[in-house]
């Protein structure tokens, strides 16, 4: 590695990068980039770091690396994030550029990698669907979201070199069990106490498991807001693969239908940009992902129930980081993530009304 930069210490570097270490090593393994370099960590990632990279010609890169401090076992494998992306551009799936891996934590304290920047839009909330996208555009990025999502789930893992990304039989068995487990060790390290929503929806659904067909790439976190658009409508970038296995592809299903709350609606995370007039709705979205997959979907209001249990899980990992001082300072008040968590616990059990609770 080149030992020497011309990169100052840039007091106004977040917290989670070395500057001169980073800049050396981009010289080195990223052509092109040209210190001195900016980071700034970017708003709206509850799990591992997001810093936008500038360099002295304006070229944009993004940096993806760990939360600071305790992680929580089996997250933030920044290799296996960095090689489905790897993997998936290639085979005509709009993942963002793979540029460069550094798996050497004497570089910047853990591994992290570099992908390529990509314009467009970053729907998170129904003010930036109001402000940047017009409805005919929203009903657009409905059917994309969904076409893509399929599109997904259509390829063949081992023919893009994933066939080894996980086991691909009992996916929701495992799901259930590892969430529960990060859960109930993200509440005791901020001393909190298990809610009986989420302990008995998680023995719920663990007996009622739908029987799984053909396992496909399941995304793990599928939403609008992981996505980059044009202002026409269209998915230009998937991001935030951490959650990324082979799986039940209508887990993903039952995902995105949790994020997608109607006009009038409470979000599951606080703020919903489909919560704009214009976008197709959940009935709307459930019909063209089975017309475009082919798969049977009669069975996915266990999903539903199963993406609500799951998310007040994440949710509990990301507050517990939060709490402890990991997810650096990036101004979000997430003082708000308790009642969020109950709710949707509460949203979980409600859920399993339809499957005979």
């Amino acid at each position: 590695m080149n030992e020497g930069t011309d990169t100052p210490p840039d007091i106004d570097t977040p917290p989670g990068i070395d500057t001169g270490k980073v800049s050396a090593w981009f010289q080195d393994n990223i052509p092109g980039a040209e210190p001195p370099l900016h980071f700034t960590l970017v708003a709206g990632g509850r799990s591992n770091l997001t810093f936008e990279v500038t360099d002295a010609l304006d070229h944009h890169y993004v940096l993806r690396r760990p939360p600071t401090g305790h992680l929580l076992p089996t997250a933030h494998d920044m290799k296996r994030e960095y090689r489905i992306i790897s993997a998936l551009g290639p085979a005509g799936i709009p993942a963002p550029p793979a540029l460069g891996l550094c798996e050497d934590e004497a570089v910047n304290g853990a591994p992290f990698y570099v992908m390529g920047f990509v314009d467009g839009i970053i729907a998170r909330t129904s003010e930036i669907v109001e402000q940047q996208l017009t409805v005919e555009a929203r009903r657009r990025v409905g059917e994309s979201l969904v076409d893509t999502l399929a599109q997904i789930h259509a390829v063949d893992p081992a023919a893009v070199g994933l066939g080894g990304l996980g086991r691909t039989e009992g996916y929701i068995a495992r799901q259930l069990k590892r969430w529960y487990a990060n859960y109930q060790a993200a509440n005791e390290s901020r001393g909190g106490t298990i809610l009986p929503d989420v302990a008995e929806v998680h023995d719920f659904l663990s007996a009622r498991i739908p029987e799984q067909g053909p396992a496909a790439i399941v995304h793990g976190d599928y939403r609008l807001d992981n996505c980059i658009v044009t202002p026409a409508g269209d998915v230009v970038a998937v991001l935030d693969w951490e959650l990324c296995t082979l799986g039940d592809p209508l887990a993903d299903v039952g995902q995105l239908l949790v994020y997608w709350p109607e006009p009038g609606e409470r979000s599951a995370l606080g703020a919903s940009p489909t919560t704009a007039p214009g976008f197709i709705t959940r009935d709307e979205v459930r019909k063209r992902y089975s017309a475009a997959s082919g798969r049977d979907v009669s069975e996915v209001d266990f999903y539903i129930a199963f993406a609500y249990w799951k998310l007040a899980c994440i949710l509990e990992g990301v507050y517990a980081r939060y709490v402890g001082g990991a997810m650096g300072n990036d101004g979000f008040d997430f003082s708000g993530y308790i009642d969020s968590i109950v709710w949707l616990g509460q949203q979980a059990r409600a859920a399993t009304v339809n499957l005979g609770a």
